[in-house]
């Protein structure tokens, strides 16, 4: 067992290994996938991810890595209101164009569920967007846009993709999971929200804080295993699970504190897991050897690109190709339909491969996204403010 755990963290020191340096060789998530490869089913092994508590790990992970990527959204901000409506027209252009372009790679590769890529091309990635956001210290009206068009994408993406690898006899069961977990997520965040405004709830985390309780920590975890394990009972999607305990914890007070915490648990342990199992997990020989999963997985990277530029070329306000190449990128999702369509037999092992390699492809044109809208918004916001401050953020 617990040889299983130092190779699983071993394997995910990949990821900084090869990400260091001014240059870096590949994202951190990359690394850790390839560190997942080499010592799993496509390479020497060594790491079982369906052993022991690795199972575990992986759920976990992918819980933690929704969670980070809702705690970056404010579903009440005035910048996040004032971008829904751009938001909501962009994500109507990207699901019109998304239909017919998943279609067509349906009929081209073969034996993949039409709905499924539709599904995944409409979608984003906010785990990977934000970020890059984050680390060019980007803010304003657009950014607004793109977050909250990253949000939406999110949300509906996350709870309509299970569904599309689901028999028909358990729709009607996860969708009213899903819909438990969002019920459940906005009494919980308005009880708090009442609650944290007393001086018995300050004063209490402020005890926590003086004797190292780490109660806020402890609650934020109890709420992601609490929507996990309803998740679990009904069928419905761990990514709302996650996602839903992020925004609840963007919304509520936080202090700094507890932000580290979660950022030491998730990225420090988890996250890595997540990826170094889903790489362990895939099967790269039998992608490299079939030729039409070759092709299906350049073909979802180039159309997610595609359907997302193109959305913003009708829709957007301002830096049109900038925003469509950042709203493109993908990971979180079509990693979990690789997993969920292997499970349910909707997908083989190469087809399987092929959707995460897909969506390791669109992250280089969403870093290229986010270095054009830096440069375009970074050089405006330098001639008014001064230098914009950047923060250390995983990429």
């Amino acid at each position: 067992m617990y040889w299983s755990l130092i190779l699983l963290v071993l394997a995910g020191l990949a990821g900084p290994l090869l990400s260091n340096g001014r240059r870096p060789l590949v994202p951190v998530v990359v690394g850790e996938l390839l560190g997942g490869i080499v010592l799993g089913r496509t390479g020497l092994g060594m790491l079982d991810p369906t052993a022991g508590a690795m199972p575990v790990f992986y759920g976990l992970g992918f819980g933690l890595l929704m969670l980070t990527a809702g705690e970056h959204v404010d579903i009440v901000s005035p910048a996040f209101r004032a971008g829904l409506a751009s938001a909501a027209r962009l994500l109507l252009v990207v699901a019109v164009v998304s239909v017919p372009v998943g279609v067509g790679i349906a009929a081209i590769v073969g034996s993949v569920p039409p709905s499924l890529l539709a599904v995944l091309l409409v979608g984003s990635s906010a785990a990977v967007v934000m970020p890059i956001l984050d680390e060019h210290g980007l803010d304003g009206a657009r950014v607004a846009t793109l977050t909250a068009w990253l949000f939406i994408a999110d949300g509906l993406t996350v709870i309509a993709m299970p569904l599309t690898l689901t028999g028909a006899g358990k729709v009607v069961e996860a969708i009213g999971g899903d819909l438990a977990i969002v019920v459940l997520a906005a009494a919980l965040l308005a009880a708090t929200i009442r609650f944290e405004t007393r001086l018995a709830a300050k004063d209490l985390v402020e005890r926590s804080r003086q004797r190292g309780w780490a109660l806020q920590l402890r609650i934020s975890l109890l709420t992601l295993l609490a929507f996990a394990a309803i998740a679990e009972a009904t069928g419905a999607s761990l990514l709302v699970a996650g996602f839903a305990t992020g925004v609840i914890l963007a919304r509520v007070a936080r202090s700094d504190r507890l932000a580290l915490q979660l950022l030491g648990v998730a990225n420090g342990l988890f996250v890595p897991a997540f990826f170094v199992l889903l790489g362990a997990t895939l099967d790269i020989r039998a992608l490299f050897s079939s030729p039409a999963a070759i092709g299906l997985a350049v073909l979802m990277g180039l159309g997610s690109v595609v359907v997302h530029v193109a959305a913003a070329l009708v829709a957007a306000p301002g830096e049109r190709v900038a925003m469509g190449l950042a709203a493109s990128a993908q990971l979180g999702l079509p990693a979990a339909a690789a997993v969920l369509g292997v499970q349910a037999g909707a997908l083989t092992p190469a087809f399987a491969a092929a959707i995460v390699a897909g969506g390791v492809l669109t992250i280089l044109p969403a870093t290229l996204g986010g270095d054009l809208l830096a440069r375009h918004l970074g050089g405006e916001a330098s001639m008014a403010n001064g230098p914009i401050p950047t923060v250390e953020a995983r990429t």
